[in-house]
């Protein structure tokens, strides 16, 4: 029987104890002791939000196939089991083995937001790994990040051995090989590592030198191994269905955030939407078929009991065989109390339909996410959603016997008006107004709810807004009480309900997001201060990190406020996400001249995927 490393006594006294003996259904078991290689995979933050990560369990699905190798995971403890570790002196942990985490050969961390840069130092710190990869020694671990923020991984430099940009599934049976390889013939940490860096996606930051400009901007960013390239080309899976998928999902002890089994539909996004990160880095769209998405739907909802599959996708609209795939679900299914979810879909009327038949609408709100308040500003940002669409949308919802309602705004868009933030109540109005209108008081099940929320725009690597500047806390709050103002002046006010985003939090962001090596040191500062899960408003201490950057010399303005050269060097341009320097400038200027760009099955903009040879790109070609 496995040992656990909490005694009862530290189980009885924190909060949630499951969250830290494993166990749990379908989590793997293997003899430690006949492995090659031992991974802990680590998502950092809480064990709720952590199992809901669909990037950790393909991977552990996958890595556990290897006889091999042995994949644990690893969470970061909560702030009550933290301070317990800390004084009792009790080292980080993986779930299925319950053995410390620096007994391992490799820790491999997942960068999902920018906000959990802390926790990474908490993960290390527990752990008992030197937090700077350049002190560790050939009894460490290899600390390996990767993950949506790896596109800029420069913030975290000095903590990674090194960083996987793009999709896990391409390379990472190649490392273990090496690993192997390596390990048989005695070799140092530092020749794995110049292994590893002629692999492809592959960056390891001791083997790159930063030089600056006086006025602190990028001279120029230089490989000083000959092993290092000087572009890392991003991993991309391009035949999907040649991807393995989850078999069986690890089923929680606990209610957690996403507690249902997950089918990613596709990857991708043909929209170009200028504020979006993912739709750029992830391009081309491709998708599964649906007899691989049928026959992983059915493996996955036996093996795991689950009432509920969600399908996953940036834009689920998209996915070309939708129809067939939902008409599958619900004919095998529906009748067996499964609940089908449906996010990210674009409202319109074949959608709508959709919903109707896969939910109960007594119990759901819809969601439309016209980002902007005036058609202006969503050509801007090439949303490519009119206000006809939306009220269409909504008038056909309500019709459907919906009657609340959810909206997605941002403010501090590129070029904002005053005028474009009143256009998000004056929206917001108009949908509730086009409840009264089209439905008839007789039919109404009560007032509608019409609920508006905004967060705050930050630009983000590899976007057409990565040149943008970024507003201060005290802008964002202004143009936040401009429209809650705004909201007051509404006919429809009682109707209506507006909220938004933190904004001391979403300046930190800005700064992580597009941050250079030299953050590294205010990441650092602030975690040994005090700063733990910041992407939890209770435990955010913005002047932990306000203090930090003084103490560092670096200026938050240079990072956030400062509107950038088309000729600067980014801290991430050595990276070729997929899509081209040159695209992105086009698409920049396109914006400030508010002309839209058609999505990727409307006309190939020529962003740069089609070197990828595979996807939406190839769609129609024979």
């Amino acid at each position: 029987m496995r040992k656990l490393a909490l005694s009862d006594e530290v189980l009885l006294s924190i909060d949630k104890p499951a969250r830290y003996i494993g166990g749990e259904v379908n989590s793997v078991v293997k003899d430690p002791s006949k492995v090659d290689i031992r991974f802990a995979m680590c998502f950092p933050d809480v064990y709720e939000i952590s199992m809901s990560h669909l990037g950790l369990q393909i991977l552990y699905d996958m890595f556990n196939r290897r006889e091999d190798v042995y994949c644990e995971r690893v969470f970061s403890p909560w702030v009550d089991l933290d301070k317990l570790m800390r004084e009792k002196h009790i080292p980080l942990f993986a779930l299925e083995s319950q053995d410390p985490v620096k007994d391992f050969d490799f820790l491999g961390i997942t960068l999902q937001y920018e906000m959990c840069y802390t926790n990474i130092l908490q993960v290390l710190d527990l752990s008992g790994i030197p937090l700077h990869a350049c002190d560790r020694t050939e009894e460490d671990p290899i600390v390996i990040g990767g993950g949506p923020c790896a596109y800029n991984p420069e913030p975290l430099a000095e903590f990674f051995d090194f960083f996987y940009i793009g999709e896990g599934e391409t390379q990472y049976d190649r490392i273990f090989d090496l690993y192997k390889e390596h390990k048989r013939q005695g070799g140092s940490r530092l020749e794995f590592l110049e292994k590893v860096a002629e692999l492809p996606g592959m960056y390891v930051p001791m083997f790159y030198q930063v030089d600056y400009k006086e006025d602190g901007t990028i001279a120029a960013f230089t490989p000083t191994n000959r092993h290092a390239s000087p572009v890392i080309t991003k991993e991309l899976v391009m035949d999907m269905d040649s991807a393995t998928y989850i078999q069986k999902p690890v089923v929680p002890f606990i209610k957690v955030t996403q507690d249902r089994v997950v089918l990613e539909i596709m990857r991708g996004c043909i929209r170009g939407c200028r504020f979006c990160q993912a739709g750029n880095v992830y391009r081309p769209l491709r998708e599964h078929s649906l007899e691989y998405l049928k026959d992983y739907a059915v493996q996955m909802l036996k093996s795991t009991g689950h009432e509920e599959i969600s399908l996953s996708s940036l834009s689920s609209s998209d996915y070309s065989q939708l129809e067939g795939l939902v008409n599958f679900l619900i004919d095998e299914f529906k009748d067996k109390g499964v609940n089908i979810s449906l996010p990210s879909l674009r409202i319109d009327a074949f959608s709508l339909d959709v919903m109707r038949k896969v939910q109960d609408v007594k119990k759901s709100s819809l969601t439309f996410a016209p980002e902007a308040g005036s058609q202006r500003l969503r050509d801007v940002i090439n949303k490519g959603l009119t206000e006809e669409s939306i009220l269409k949308g909504a008038a056909d919802a309500f019709h459907g016997g919906w009657n609340r309602v959810k909206l997605y705004f941002m403010l501090g868009l590129p070029t904002e008006t005053v005028e474009d933030m009143e256009g998000i109540a004056l929206l917001s109005e108009k949908v509730a107004e086009t409840y009264y209108d089209e439905i008839p008081k007789s039919e109404r099940q009560g007032k509608v709810q019409v609920v508006a929320s905004s967060s705050f725009f930050v630009p983000k690597p590899f976007t057409p807004f990565q040149w943008a500047r970024m507003c201060t806390k005290e802008e964002f709050l202004e143009k936040a009480y401009i429209v809650k103002n705004k909201f007051k002046e509404m006919r429809n006010y009682k109707s209506l309900k507006y909220n938004w985003h933190e904004a001391d939090l979403t300046v930190l962001e800005g700064v992580l997001a597009r941050g250079d090596r030299r953050v590294s040191a205010v990441v650092e500062t602030a975690y040994k201060n005090g700063a733990l899960y910041d992407s939890w408003s209770e435990f955010f201490k913005n002047e932990i990190w306000m203090e930090a950057f003084d103490a560092c010399g670096l200026s938050i303005d240079f990072y956030t406020t400062r509107e950038r050269s088309l000729e600067e060097i980014f801290p991430w341009d050595f990276i070729d996400s997929g899509v081209s320097k040159a695209f992105l400038k086009r698409e920049w200027e396109n914006a400030n001249r508010e002309q839209v760009t058609p999505n990727c099955r409307q006309r190939c903009s020529a962003c740069g995927a089609m070197k990828f040879k595979g996807g939406v790109c190839f769609e129609n070609k024979n």
